[in-house]
């Protein structure tokens, strides 16, 4: 291919980044009506969800932002009362961040709202077209895995639901 005929409308990468925002921009409608959040707060908030407390860089590592979007989104969350700071045990310097309850009542808010728009994207297509979708991103990853130049995947991109659901079919 030859800068003449490359189309970046095309591009497989250009494709999936734009899918990704869409998709994100979509359920930011949701959690910015009803609770003023933006998608580097709703990530942070999931994240901790998932892993209690845990320190910005891990946050940064596993919700794919850069670290300067991660540590205003918790600022923000935790004026906001959603998210807390302790002192790491033996080293002051280290702050762990986790969940207030106001926090989990937030999030008890959106997850169904998100969970319903990814049911619509996903009844969009068929349980087989679905299963071949997860298991072609996972030939992707795997390609990644293999590049010791790519960022590898954390263990949260690893979740078993989806490995299991991509080999299914």
């Amino acid at each position: 291919m030859t800068p003449d005929t490359f189309h970046l409308s095309s591009f497989l990468p250009y494709r999936l980044a734009v899918l990704s925002e869409r998709v994100s921009r979509r359920l930011s409608v949701e959690y910015g009506r009803t609770h003023g959040l933006v998608v580097a707060e709703w990530r942070v908030l999931v994240h901790l969800l998932r892993c209690g407390a845990v320190s910005v860089r891990d946050i940064h590592n596993c919700v794919n932002l850069e670290k300067p979007r991660v540590s205003r989104a918790v600022s923000r969350l935790e004026a906001e009362g959603l998210v807390q700071k302790t002192q790491g045990e033996g080293d002051g310097r280290l702050v762990a961040i986790s969940l207030t309850e106001a926090g989990r009542d937030v999030l008890t808010d959106i997850i169904p709202a998100a969970t319903r728009i990814e049911r619509s994207m996903m009844e969009a297509v068929s349980p087989d077209d679905l299963a071949t979708f997860f298991r072609v991103m996972e030939r992707m990853h795997a390609v990644l895995d293999d590049d010791p130049e790519a960022k590898p995947r954390t263990e949260m991109d690893r979740r078993p639901g989806i490995t299991a659901l991509a080999q299914q079919g």
